[in-house]
Formats: structure tokens, sequence, C-alpha cells
């Protein structure tokens, strides 16, 4: 297994570990999740930049890579849901965006077809990541300071980034079964 596939494994136990830290009721749980989850996602970024530039690009990095992110952030929407901090409209349309979108990579893989992330889809998970990042950031500091300011920040993120995610997470969806199309018009 080489180093991309190896970080995009390591992700998966990652997942792991945060949502652990994330549920554990120790002090300090917020920020050690959200330490985690950052790992991840650089583990995220990392996979793709040496996976490039070293040629090691895979079958198995194009199915797991895009699945290893799908669980990270559906992982961390789940917990920050399960806590009442993120809407559960918002969790299930972007969980089920990336199902839909997995049961299409499952129908290609039948077919002997590997449907590798396009870029839409990438611009899709930065922002996942992004909104995630966010809202762990503002727990962690909730842990540490009781200013007024992150409840604004956490309105705020609740108005702009949720809407940005949600709509660009519907958007690449419809995009991307639009784009393989040819894949459901043959069942």
């Amino acid at each position: 297994m080489n180093l991309p596939n190896k970080l995009t494994v390591s992700r998966l136990w990652l997942t792991a570990v945060f949502v652990i830290c994330f549920v554990v009721e120790i002090p300090g749980r917020f920020s050690v999740a959200f330490l985690i989850f950052l790992i991840a996602t650089l583990s995220d970024y990392l996979d793709g930049v040496i996976a490039r530039r070293r040629g090691l690009i895979t079958d198995f990095g194009k199915l797991m890579d895009p699945l290893a992110d799908k669980i990270l952030t559906a992982s961390a929407f789940i917990s920050l849901c399960a806590i009442g901090k993120f809407p559960a409209w918002a969790v299930i349309v972007i969980i089920s965006r990336e199902f839909l979108i997995t049961g299409l990579r499952s129908l290609a893989a039948s077919k002997g077809t590997v449907i590798p992330a396009d870029r839409l889809g990438k611009h899709k998970t930065a922002w996942q990541m992004i909104t995630i990042i966010y809202f762990l950031l503002l727990l962690s500091a909730g842990e540490w300071t009781s200013a007024d300011w992150t409840r604004t920040a956490w309105k705020l993120g609740q108005s702009g980034l949720i809407s940005i995610t949600v709509i660009l997470t519907v958007y690449s969806g419809i995009a991307y079964l639009w784009k393989n199309r040819s894949l459901i018009e043959t069942e």
C-alpha cells in the first residue's frame, strides 16, 4: 500500500478517534476533537498532493479517498447534530447526497468503471470541512472562554456557512448525477 493510500486509511482511524473524543465527556473534549479533525483534514490534502506529484494514483485511492472524506464529514455533522449544534435537516440533506453518489460509484464499479471525485465534488468537500472546522473551533473556544462573541459567531455561521454548504452539496450532487447519467440510463 503506497503512502497516499495509507493516509486515506489513517483518516478512517482518525475519524473513530474524533468521534470518541467528541462524545466522551471530559474537559477539553471539543478542543481535542477539533485538533483530531484538523489532522484528518490535513491527511486528506496531503494524500492528494503526494499521489499526484509522485504518480501514485490508484483505483483504491480513487474509490476510498472520497469515501473516507464522506465518513469523516458525516461523522462530524452527525456529532454536531447530536449535541444540538447543527440542524438535522441540513445533516439529512448532506448525508443523503453522499449516499446517492456512493451508490452511483458502486453502480459504476459493478460495470468496471471507477469514478473519481471531480472538481466540484472537491469544492463541496472543502466547504463541508471549512464549515465543520468553523463550528468545532467555536465549540473549542467555548470551552476556554465565556465571551458573547462565540454566540454571535455561531449565529453568523448558521446563516452563512450552513447555507453555502447545503447549496453546494445539493448542486454538486445534481451535477454529478447529470454528468454520469449514462450509467443510470442503461439500467
